[in-house]
């Protein structure tokens, strides 16, 4: 029974997909400050880093196939913070430098359907240099309507047919936020299973969190034999769910695959789909699933379908490569719909070797297990999981309590990889919404390792970044680095400084005390 406080909708036009787009379109990039939506899984340098392997393995497959001088367009759905995009064309251009071989030119398109987004990428201090060398552009787009590109800074549109080179399409917590059906499989029959919104109230009095907070959900079969109909597009999938389910809910990624196809007519040669999410492509996975429930992270999720996404471009001759394992948090797939897609041997490689072996989802369960141990980690142990993480700041700043403890027993051997270390992690370090003092942290480090004149440079940024919250540590510690350097100017306009702060500082003092002597 209904009741006075419910509406039915069929479950992709239910309004929680309006409120998942007013909440991203209202916050832009401030949807992931605290991490309220999850970014760190799909947004670290290690799984970035295999992403670029996979590419870069692509670009050199096309030159071998004798198509290296049209250039190839790497589309990002839902580029979120811009976090990702950073990380990988740092990596692919690291890879590109370091090969010197010959390689297709490409160009990475960061889409959103967040217009504040776009805005923000094009202004961010870290990509700057991308856009200025012709190696990124960004545009605005709605997965579920729009059939073209239009590109932000070089004012073109990409349309149906314009690509010579296969398309690379990369989509990270992209399938399992963006509508999908809601189908029941039962007595090998197909169902719509619609959905009944409790506790409905009007959206704009209520933040879309706090609305879909408050919100519960109930599910109604309705028989749906439009989806057995042979005329249905993805009849070939319901087919198979028909033979081998029973008495189980499956979300159906019909907007997913819809997108997909629209965005391979861009192409004359084709895409390769290189996506993470938390999706299952085995059959087995679907048996006797319940129905869903939302995710709630400010926004919410779901679970993506891979194993449809999967089974109707094999239909249609792709390869489709996904670990032979179960994941745990992240499932990392690569499609590769293509003319004779075996043939593209450094891309199968790179996902054999960066993904199946171990990947972005292995990586990620030694990091929770590790995020709970950090304090009973020896110096070399920091040290490698740093490396293997690809010198991750969120690894660092997790860490740096730990490394201070550390130091008094380091040898001079670890000091210098973690002077390297550090170097690295700044030269690809990517500013969020929600700023933290990166600098700051290094700067201290690298003050107790006495190695003044690197951790005067990053002490000074971090002065220079936010002069209003200045404490009076950081310039005890600049006055002490530029004495060291002798630097004595400098060293003393820092004292003062510190005393304007901390006027009984002792340290300082004594040191004013011995330059009023010295006059």
């Amino acid at each position: 029974m209904t009741s006075s406080n419910e509406q039915r909708y069929r479950f992709s036009e239910a309004p929680i997909w309006d409120i998942q787009r007013r909440y991203y379109e209202e916050l832009g990039t401030k949807a992931w400050n605290n991490d309220q939506v999850p970014q760190y899984i799909t947004s670290n340098p290690m799984i970035a880093a295999a992403y670029a392997e996979v590419i870069f393995g692509f670009l050199q497959d096309r030159v071998n196939k004798g198509n290296g001088s049209e250039p190839v367009v790497i589309v990002e759905l839902g580029a979120g913070a811009g976090r990702f995009a950073y990380h990988l064309l740092d990596e692919l251009c690291r890879l590109r430098d370091y090969a010197g071989i010959e390689l297709p030119p490409f160009r990475y398109v960061m889409t959103d359907l967040a217009l504040n987004n776009v805005l923000a990428w094009k202004e961010h201090p870290a990509l700057q240099a991308f856009i200025a060398e012709g190696l990124l552009d960004f545009a605005r787009y709605d997965a579920a309507h729009d059939t073209v590109l239009n590109l932000v800074v070089s004012g073109t549109t990409i349309s149906e047919g314009d690509l010579k080179q296969p398309l690379i399409i990369v989509a990270n917590y992209f399938f399992d936020g963006i509508p999908q059906e809601l189908i029941y499989v039962g007595d090998g029959k197909i169902y719509e299973a619609d959905v009944y919104v409790q506790g409905l109230e009007p959206m704009d009095s209520l933040k879309p969190s706090e609305w879909l907070e408050r919100i519960n959900l109930r599910y109604e079969h309705r028989r749906a034999p439009e989806y057995e109909q042979e005329t249905y597009p993805y009849r070939d999938v319901i087919s198979i769910y028909q033979e081998h389910l029973e008495d189980s809910h499956i979300l159906f990624p019909a907007a997913g695959l819809t997108c997909l196809e629209r965005l391979n007519l861009l192409s004359q040669a084709g895409f390769v789909l290189i996506t993470a999410d938390k999706g299952d492509h085995l059959l087995d996975q679907w048996k006797f699933a319940e129905p869903p429930e939302l995710i709630l992270h400010g926004s919410f999720s779901l679970t993506a379908n891979y194993h449809a996404i999967q089974y109707f471009f094999e239909q249609r001759g792709a390869l489709a490569l996904f670990p032979p394992h179960h994941y745990k948090n992240i499932n990392v797939g690569c499609i590769l719909h293509l003319d004779k897609p075996m043939e593209y041997v450094n891309s199968r490689l790179a996902y054999r070797r960066c993904m199946e072996r171990f990947g972005p989802d292995d990586f990620f369960n030694m990091k929770v297990w590790i995020d709970r141990h950090v304090e009973s980690m020896g110096m070399p142990e920091l040290l490698s999981f740093w490396r293997l993480g690809g010198y991750d700041a969120e690894f660092f700043i997790q860490s740096a309590k730990r490394i201070s403890n550390l130091l008094p027993d380091a040898n001079d051997d670890e000091k210098q990889d973690l002077l390297r270390g550090i170097q690295k992690m700044w030269s690809s370090y990517y500013v969020m919404e929600q700023r933290y003092d990166l600098a700051l942290d290094a700067g201290l480090l690298l003050f107790e390792m006495e190695m003044y004149e690197q951790s005067k440079r990053y002490l000074e940024i971090s002065v220079k970044q936010d002069p209003d919250e200045v404490v009076s540590t950081v310039y005890y510690c600049l006055a002490i680095c530029c004495f060291e350097l002798e630097i004595e100017e400098d060293a003393w306009t820092y004292v003062r400084k510190l005393l304007e702060l901390e006027p009984d500082h002792e340290e300082a003092l004594a040191l004013m005390s011995q330059f009023d002597s010295n006059i």
